[in-house]
């Protein structure tokens, strides 16, 4: 056992490096709806309208394709927490710089896709000759942002998994401030439009990129070792961190599908019900962007945990992230109840979708103490790389949610309430089931390592 190792083992985990990790995440998570506001605040000083809705069109567009990619983080985070806790320096460098490969390789292959996506886009969506227009423009641009975007995904990862959100979180400020610098010069100085738009993003990730790299070389350097190209090319560890990202990606593009469906039945019960439903969707984004701070300190903690082998400090990080998770989430329902109708006002003019949001809102409540369950287990499993069972579960969930809408469709809009709760719910119970297996496999894998 290393010296580095053996210290590891000895100490207890303290609240305040669960705090440390999560947050700078939970901040960063903050500065994402920021940038939109921004994106959409400068748009809007332009008087055409189809030039606002260019903007949000193509940055949907986007929202959808890079997160499509989000395994990029989730593998790169479990990976590198294992190699961290295992104290082998080759194995970070390796996990980098295979993320990173990935990372031009499919960033590059959209690119290459541009013209499919833009022969394709608006058979799917129909809009104006000039929203066509000027979002074909965003899209033709901001697509040369891919590579950097799933660099930052990757960098994202690796120094979450290193236990350094601080790092993540400062990726971020500079990436959405140098977003917000350029947005102002690009429209309101040089009046280039919703081009302009595009171009500070491309612009911004290519900054935040170059600066991951220069913050993970200096990282690399004080960690010492060299970089390895045997081990960088090692066919088994490439094929198990695609394996991991593909399993992933499933379970991303289940939940993509079960969200987009519940917004799209929401529909069927008219529009100030769908415009209510849209507005309580934000109380839970927010929600998810809090609570995964905790789900990012499980992912980091649990996975050096156990390229440390050590299963009581293992055990103890799920019990304290857990702890802190479910204690934000009665903080958060309780706010909910609290100022939830003021929030509502706040998001909407409109009274009959005022009125229909109160209606609902107690589902909005239920679900950061339902929902936080899920979310952590998530990052549980993540940080352990048990990303198969993280598959399969997620296909019985994805059915036991179908099941529950069809079963609950008399009851309306509370039916489908309901049935997103007991997604969250199955979500969670279905992983918990495997967890006794996730304990088993991983920490016999590691006794069988030594």
């Amino acid at each position: 056992m290393t010296a580095a190792r053996s210290q590891a083992t000895g100490r207890r985990l303290t609240h305040a490096e669960i705090l440390g990790i999560a947050l700078p995440i939970m901040a960063s998570n903050i500065s994402e709806p920021l940038l939109g506001a921004v994106d959409t605040a400068v748009i809007g000083q332009m008087p055409q309208p189809y030039l606002l809705g260019a903007v949000a069109l193509g940055s949907s567009i986007f929202s959808v394709l890079f997160w499509g990619f989000g395994f990029l983080r989730m593998g790169t985070t479990g990976l590198t927490a294992q190699a961290f806790g295992a104290a082998d320096v080759a194995e970070l460098r390796a996990v980098l710089g295979r993320a990173l490969l990935i990372a031009v390789a499919c960033g590059f292959m959209l690119v290459l896709l541009a013209p499919v996506i833009d022969a394709n886009l608006f058979r799917i969506i129909d809009g104006s000759a000039d929203l066509e227009r000027e979002t074909r423009a965003y899209v033709l641009i901001r697509i040369w942002a891919a590579p950097f975007a799933l660099m930052n995904y990757a960098f994202l990862g690796w120094f979450i998994g290193l236990g350094n959100t601080r790092i993540a979180f400062l990726l971020q400020v500079l990436l959405n401030i140098t977003n917000i610098i350029l947005d102002v010069i690009f429209v309101l100085v040089f009046e280039w439009g919703v081009p302009g738009v595009a171009a500070g993003t491309v612009i911004a990730s290519a900054v935040a990129a170059v600066a991951g790299l220069a913050i993970a070389r200096r990282e690399l350097v004080r960690r010492g070792g060299h970089w390895d190209l045997v081990r960088l090319r090692d066919m088994g560890a490439l094929r198990r961190m695609l394996a991991v990202n593909g399993d992933i990606m499933i379970r991303s593009l289940l939940l993509v599908l079960s969200f987009a469906f519940f917004t799209a039945q929401g529909a069927r019960f008219g529009d100030v019900t769908l415009a209510a439903n849209g507005v309580l969707m934000i109380f839970l984004n927010m929600y998810a962007y809090l609570l995964d701070g905790f789900a990012f300190a499980a992912e980091a903690l649990t996975g050096r945990f156990i390229g440390a082998r050590d299963l009581g400090r293992f055990r103890q990080a799920v019990r304290m992230t857990t702890v802190w998770a479910g204690g934000v989430g009665m903080v958060l329902v309780l706010v909910t109840l609290l100022i939830g109708d003021r929030v509502i006002d706040l998001l909407t003019v409109s009274s009959d979708v005022r009125e229909m949001a109160r209606v609902y809102l107690p589902w909005a409540a239920a679900a950061p103490i339902l929902g936080v369950w899920c979310f952590q287990l998530d990052g549980i499993f993540i940080g352990a790389t048990q990303t198969r069972d993280m598959r399969n579960m997620s296909l019985i969930t994805t059915a036991i949610f179908f099941a529950a809408w069809w079963l609950l469709l008399p009851w309306g809009n509370h039916g489908l309430w309901a049935t997103l709760m007991i997604f969250y719910l199955a979500r969670a119970a279905t992983l918990l089931s495997r967890y006794p297996a996730l304990e088993r496999e991983r920490f016999a894998l590691a006794a069988s390592a030594r």
